[in-house]
């Protein structure tokens, strides 16, 4: 991400009260949780590992996947993020994700679901960076 077109950085804000990103959203539907994540959220649920992924996971393409039985996220209440101190690193870094930030028109293109891209404090080039490269995961290009 040498070359980024967002060289001056972007602007972005979580906006109170939305939950869009915590929604489904077409292909959109995936949350991605590292080992950290599972370590993180079983222990802030007080269950071993082995009862968290049984309960609250499923496997795919290698890949430990939150459970999504509903357009909304299992963890999301009628007062936000019930597990918001321990949410996964998708969740955190949200909206700076690599397949976000290929190009200016997938970033405008989030606008449509997310009210708080292109508002509030504008986040640095570096700063995203560090933001991208907190999900570890292999993803492909």
């Amino acid at each position: 991400m040498k070359d980024a077109w967002y060289t001056d950085g972007l602007q972005f804000t979580c906006v109170e009260g939305c939950i869009d990103c915590c929604v489904t959203h077409g292909e959109h539907a995936y949350v991605y949780l590292e080992p950290e994540d599972v370590r993180k959220l079983s222990t802030h649920l007080d269950l071993n590992r082995q009862d968290f992924l049984a309960r609250y996971t499923v496997r795919e393409d290698g890949y430990v996947l939150l459970r999504m039985d509903e357009p909304a996220c299992l963890f999301l209440g009628d007062n936000g993020c019930t597990v918001y101190e321990a949410r996964p690193v998708q969740c955190r870094t949200f909206p700076f994700w690599k397949e976000n930030l290929k190009s200016r028109a997938r970033w405008d293109g989030l606008a449509g679901f997310c009210p708080g891209i292109g508002q509030g404090p504008t986040h640095s080039r570096e700063r995203i960076q560090i933001e991208v490269q907190a999900r570890n995961l292999t993803e492909e290009d």
